[in-house]
Formats: structure tokens, sequence, C-alpha cells
């Protein structure tokens, strides 16, 4: 291709549809200096034997606007660079055998229609029209994607690499990498088997190779190569070019028209690793021994479903391994472990419907330091603990690919690689009859089961088997006192000298308040976007203890650590695993904790927002009063070793106090009545404090910059186009799930962020932005008649403008 430069700016690692469409839009975005190098030549990695469906709903309004842009780009490739891609626009169909499909596939087209997209519910009959060699006799029903296709992977991305040079991107093939040069933290140069380059910054998209390369930065990748068949036959008569891409998930199979014939593959229940200990050698344009065995359930259901595919002839049993993740979910991002090193891989069999979206993603976030939008769910960021070992990613891994097909259950959890991290509490909530979930490799108790119940999640899109025993739980926080372990909560020191001027400047609230105050805050973003959501201590003049999410623990620290100025004398410490928790919440907690500590935890001796020390069985106990739950209480934070002794402290006095055990799914209904907010949820980086309803939290009335503050004051002088709103559904029988459709006065108007069931005020609770371009305020959203789509009907739904539980006030406003 061209001669390997001494020097590029900007480096993408590997010349698959991924690295070929980041080079192509880093290029767009204005980068002038890029080179793109392949170990091999173009698309000999994972792109040549894709399968090239391309779909575009997925359970994230952002990422699904990524694949929407994908077509959106196919669809103008060509024209662009005269290079075809056997891009086609054929539509997509979708099968459900059973009612539950049915119901699965009706909340997807909810969920489509709240994120813009096209999809139609069909009849049996309707499917059967669209794809004439189909079996329709099993079928309740089916939904169709106009807008889904599919293209020619290795076409597709030779396009994107023609676009690329002919906006100045240099592309060298047969280039292999051997080390990553590193400097003050940050990358500068590659050394190939051609030699050196400097850089500024590295992208790797290497696919299956991706983790060896980010070896040699220190940065963790991980994901695992799984085997991958699909059976190409001969022409099959019925069979034309416009037929529709079809997923049958319940047979575990997809179909699309290749050639006349049928290309068919599938997700088997019980997935074959590959390359355990590593890729071999030289494998390129290779593919792995057909496994005629292991492909034969997914036959058995594609004769069953087209049943011309018992005289059709095969052509080939195809092999491929491809890279998948732990959750299903590919990687993007600014890795935290070095700066100037991006990634872009793990893309779980959907790469080609994905590339377009993700190229333009990773090189907007490499140019302009930070993404176009909220990309929580494949940020790498989201990753912890136990994503560093090999075996747990495979572990999980292999459960996730299992998974690929088979039903997405509300509120369902993970069971490989269990348990990775618990609490000291674990074996006591476990004989406490704890029915556990997992976050971030932590063992987290989401309810207890009671007399006659098992401590076991059985799945259902109806009100599931743990509602009754989260109502208890519920109501002892509401009427008596609670206690929850949240252990597993990030925790970090800022300390220095400039500590108090490093975190001014990254918190939106004021948190240079005295030694002993809490402040509740948010991080922002240059956009005003709500980066974290937290709490911060300060325990001394230099010295400030940080709260946050479970799954938020790398994100959080990273953003902090970036956005510390390097000439501050401040620094952070991650303490997470140097301290448990135990949250005490409800009416009888003052005089519960009173009793076992001897405290005076008055509100004049102890007030909101402020934390003390106190001595539980004679161990020191940082207890902050702060609450999530809308009831007085105190999270109480102690040295690990020590808290075995305070919950059997606590539990011993309990019963005098109405003590219960409490789990994450409580806290879920309790602060949904109270209106706080979730991130990941309710607030993102793409939501603002002043559209989420958190003015109160940011301190705009002082003189304190910050960042993020010109875009707030520009909201605060212009108005929002955005606010969250809070919903109430009366029909006991809807579920809501969040993703459900908003309707005012007839027009759609935003989705549900969150929804779930409140038990004191015994309805379906909602919290979703109400969006308006011509802008929004409180008389805008009050003026509205509101409905809500679940699962394709439209349910009547109340506005609430304050929150609906009021301790303080005794009211419950529903």
């Amino acid at each position: 291709m061209s001669k390997l430069p001494s020097s590029a700016q900007y480096i993408v690692i590997g010349g698959g549809i991924i690295g070929c469409s980041t080079a192509y839009h880093l290029a767009k975005a204005g980068a002038r200096d890029v080179l793109l190098i392949e170990r091999h030549k173009l698309t000999s990695g994972t792109t040549f034997h894709a399968a090239g469906l391309v779909g575009q709903l997925r359970s994230s309004a952002n990422i699904t606007k990524l694949l929407k842009y994908s077509v959106e780009l196919y669809q103008k490739l060509e024209a662009e660079t005269g290079q075809a891609t056997g891009f086609k626009q054929n539509g997509g169909l979708r099968l459900a055998r059973n009612a539950e499909r049915m119901i699965e596939i009706r909340r997807q087209a909810t969920m489509a229609h709240s994120f813009g997209l096209e999809m139609h519910l069909l009849s049996p009959q309707e499917a059967g029209q669209l794809w004439p060699l189909m079996d329709i006799s099993d079928l309740v029903g089916a939904a169709f994607l106009p807008t889904d296709g599919q293209a020619n992977p290795s076409d597709l991305t030779q396009a994107l690499a023609k676009g690329a040079r002919m906006q100045g991107v240099r592309i060298v093939e047969d280039v292999a990498v051997t080390a990553v040069r590193t400097q003050g933290g940050r990358v500068v140069g590659l050394v190939t088997d051609q030699g050196e380059i400097a850089c500024e910054t590295v992208v790797n998209c290497a696919g299956q190779w991706a983790p060896e390369i980010g070896r040699m930065a220190g940065v963790n990748v991980p994901l695992q190569s799984m085997q991958h068949q699909y059976m190409i036959t001969e022409k099959i008569e019925g069979v034309t070019p416009d037929l529709p891409t079809l997923r049958d998930p319940d047979g575990l199979i997809y179909f699309k028209e290749e050639v006349g014939g049928l290309v068919m593959g599938g997700y088997e229940r019980s997935p074959l690793p590959w390359a355990i200990d590593g890729i071999p050698e030289g494998f390129q344009f290779q593919l792995l021994g057909s496994n005629f065995e292991q492909f034969e359930p997914l036959m058995e259901s594609s004769l069953r479903c087209v049943p011309a595919l018992q005289t059709a002839g095969i052509r080939q049993l195809l092999n491929g391994p491809e890279s998948f993740t732990t959750d299903g979910n590919f990687i993007l991002g600014n890795a935290p472990e070095i700066g100037g090193f991006f990634v872009g891989c793990g893309f779980n069999a959907f790469g080609i419907a994905s590339a377009g979206g993700a190229g333009w993603a990773l090189a907007e976030w490499v140019v302009n330091g930070e993404p176009p939008m909220d990309l929580a769910a494949v940020d790498i960021r989201r990753f912890g603990q136990p994503h560093r070992s090999r075996e747990w990613v495979r572990q999980r891994t292999v459960e996730a690919t299992a998974k690929h097909y088979t039903m997405a259950w509300p509120h369902e959890e993970p069971e490989a690689g269990r348990p990775a991290r618990t609490s000291p509490l674990y074996g006591r909530l476990a004989a406490a009859g704890a029915c556990f979930g997992e976050k971030l490799g932590w063992e987290r108790p989401n309810w207890f089961a009671g007399k006659g119940e098992t401590a076991c999640d059985v799945y259902s899109f109806g009100r599931q088997n743990w509602f009754d025993a989260v109502g208890r739980e519920h109501r002892a926080v509401r009427e008596a006192v609670g206690m929850i372990d949240q252990t597993s909560f990030a925790k970090f020191l800022v300390i220095g000298r400039d500590a108090v001027r490093a975190l001014s400047w990254i918190c939106a609230g004021n948190v240079d308040r005295p030694v002993g105050t809490i402040t509740y805050t948010q991080m922002l973003n240059r956009r005003g976007g709500i980066e974290c959501d937290l709490t911060v201590s300060r325990l001394a003049e230099d010295s400030f203890y940080i709260v946050t999410g479970t799954g938020h623990a790398t994100r959080d620290r990273d953003w902090i650590t970036r956005n510390i100025d390097p000439a501050l004398d401040a620094r952070l410490v991650d303490v997470t695993s140097a301290n448990a928790v135990l949250s005490v919440m409800g009416p009888n907690s003052r005089a519960l904790l009173q009793s076992v500590s001897g405290a005076d935890l008055s509100s004049e001796a102890h007030p909101f927002a402020t934390w003390r020390e106190i001595f539980i069985a004679g161990a020191p106990v940082r207890a902050l009063r702060v609450t999530y739950v809308g009831e007085l209480g105190w999270e109480l934070h102690m040295p690990t070793e020590t808290a075995a002794s305070v919950f059997d402290r606590l539990t011993e006095a309990g019963p005098d106090f109405d003590l219960a055990n409490a789990g994450y799914r409580a806290i879920e209904s309790l602060r949904l009545e109270k209106g706080y907010r979730a991130w990941g949820s309710d607030i993102t980086s793409d939501d603002t404090p002043l559209e989420a309803g958190l003015g109160f939290a940011v301190k705009l009335a002082t003189d304190i910059p910050f960042q993020g503050r010109a875009a707030l004051e520009a909201q605060r002088r212009d108005g929002v186009r955005k606010r969250l709103a809070c919903f109430t559904v009366d029909d006991k029988e809807t579920v809501l799930l969040g993703r459900e459709t908003i309707f005012r006065n007839g027009e759609k108007a935003g989705y549900l962020a969150s929804g779930g069931w409140g038990y004191t005020l015994n309805c379906n609770i909602g919290y979703g932005y109400v969006r308006n371009p011509d802008g929004i305020d409180a008389a805008y959203l009050a003026a509205g008649e509101y409905e809500l789509e679940v699962a394709g009907r439209l349910v009547p739904c109340r506005y609430h403008p304050r929150p609906l539980y009021d301790p303080e006030m005794s009211k419950v406003r529903a």
C-alpha cells in the first residue's frame, strides 16, 4: 500500500471493518495525520467471514442511534467511494413462537418507537407473506423492521478503506505491532516488525487481537473469542434478492439471502470458546474446522422453520471465531489505565451493523476528548476488578453468548463466575434468606425470602416471584427500620494540600464547606452533562471522602483522576475494599442506632448532610446522615474487619425496633416514590442538572467556577428542551420497566428512563424526559394530557410535578 512512516498523530491498529470505519471517520472529523496499520491484509481477521446482517434495535437509545447511523452511511457509501458494498435494505423479521416471546417483541416494538425506529407488529399470516418459505404453523406473531438490511462485509470494509484514503488516511498492511511505547502516563509510539512509529494517540481496533495489544500498554481489554458457525446453501426456489433477514430467537437461529440461497446460523446454548491460550501465530483468512455435532441443534431448528432446507444442497458449513464480551455489548473508549490509548472491539457478532456508528463515535471521542453522546453501555470504563481475570471473563462471556437469542427477562442476573467479590456479611445475609444479584463482580442482596419462600428469582414479564417479599422490605423501611448491606459502594479519598481546589472545579456542588459536612453533587462535562452523581464528605481541610455507585467505580475514578489539574497537590486513593457499609434507614433508625452506640443522633447533634464518628460493638463507625430512600437514616462506614461485629450488634438489638433486612430492589421502589435520580437511567452524561430537576445541587448562585458552568448558565438563560417528569399508572396489571413511550396530547414526547412499583402508593411509577424542540417549562408539563405505550398498547397516566412521597409532611401524592 505505502511505506511505513516514522510518525503519525493518530494510529489505528486493525484493518477490519471497525478499524477502517474509525480511520474513515477520523479523517471526516478533521484529523489530518492518520495512519492505519494491519498485521496482515484488510478484513483478514474476523470481517471476511462475518455473516453481514445489519439490524438496528438495541436496548439503549444511543446505541440504536449508532446502528441507525450505520444504515444511513451504508446507503450512500458506494456513491461516495465508487466501491460496491453489497448493502441492501431488505428489512428484518423477528419471530415469536410462544406467548412470552411475543410479549418481549411487543416491548421491543414499544422501545423501537421510543427510539424513533420503525417497527411493525405482524400476525403469523402477515409474516408468512414476507417470508413464504417459512412454516408458520406454530407462530404466535412477529415484528418487521423495514429499515434493517444486510451487506457484504469485505466489500463494505474496502469501501470504508477507500473513503479513508480519499481523505488522506495512510493504510499500511503486513505490519505487526510488537510493543507500545509510553511516557509520563501517555502513549508516545509503537514498535512494529517494520520499525518504530512515534504518535500521540493509538486506537486499538485489533478485534480478537485487541487484548494482546492492550496488554502491551498495560490496558485490560476483556473479551473472548468464541466459535460461531453458519451454513451456506445452494440456490433454493423461492429465495429472492429482496427476502428480509430473519431471526427466530426461539429456535436460536437467523437467516439471510445469499446469491439465491440462504445463510443460516445461530447461537447454541453451550457455545465453545476458542484460543483460550492465545491466537495461533499466522492466523489470517483462516477458519476453524466444521463442528457438525455442535451445529446439529441449530440445523434441527432450521428444518422446522424452513422445510425447504430438507432438500437444499449445502455449499459450506463455516466456523469462524468472533469476539464476544461479558455483557453482550461492544467496547469503546479511552482506556482508564493510560492516556492516549483508545479501544474499539468486542462486537458480539454485530460488528457489521455497528461499524458505521461505532467508528463515528470513536473518532469523535478521539478528536474531541469526550464521546459525542452518552455511551456508558459500551464504555470500556464499565469494567472492573473481576474483568482482569481471563478465566472469569471466559466464563461470563460463554454465558452471555449462550443468551444471545434467549429471552431477555427483566431483572435477569448472570450466573457465571459467581461469587467473585463478597462483603464480610455475605454468609450472614445468605443465612437470612438473601437472594443475591451481582454488579461489577460484587454479590449484593436483591431481596430476602421469608418463610415458605425460596431465595431464587423466577423470571417473567409480569410481577415476579419476589414482588411480595420486596413489598415487606419496602414497608419495613417506611414504617420501622431496614438494614441494607451496601459494602459494594465505590469509595475514594481525595487528599492533598489542593484537594478542595481540585474538587471545587470538578464538582458542580459546593464542597468547600466545614469539616463534617456532606455535599450531594454532580460532576459535569463541558456540555453540562452529568458524568458522576455522588456524595463528598469533608474529613479534614485537605481530605475528602467520596461515595458513588458500585457499577461506576472505574468510570468515576477515571473521571476524577483525569480532571484533577496535574499542577495541584491533590490525588485520588481507592479505598473501596477498606470500608464496609451498612445503611440503616427508616423512622426507627435513630432510636436503634442510639441504643447500640450511646451517641446523641438528634437533629440538633447530628443534622442531615453531616457525618460524625460513633462506636458500635467497639468499632469506629463513620456515620453519614444521608438517604436514598426518603426516610430518616444513616450510612454506616466502618473498617471491613469490623463489619460482622457491627452487623451482629444491630441484629441483636433489632427486634425492639422491628428491624428487617432489605435489599436493592426495595431501594429501587423507595427511591422511585421519593423521586431520587439514578445515574445511568434518569441521569446520564447527556442530561444536565437543570433538565433533571437537580438545580438545587448546583452552585450557580455563587461565583465559584466549575466545569460545565458555562453550559448551565446558557440553559438558565435560554431555557431547556427536555425535562425529567414523574408519571403514575393506576392500572395494576401494567408493568413499567423503562423505555415505554411517552405521549403528550396524542403526540410522542419522549420515553421513560426508569419504571417500577411503589408499594406505599400502590401504583406504577415512571420517570422520563418530556421533550419539546421549542422549549419546555413547568407550565408546559402541567398543561399536557399523557399516555404511555406499554408493550404495544396505550395506557393512561398522570403527571406529577412534585415527589410522590414526602415523609416530613406525611403525605402521599398519588
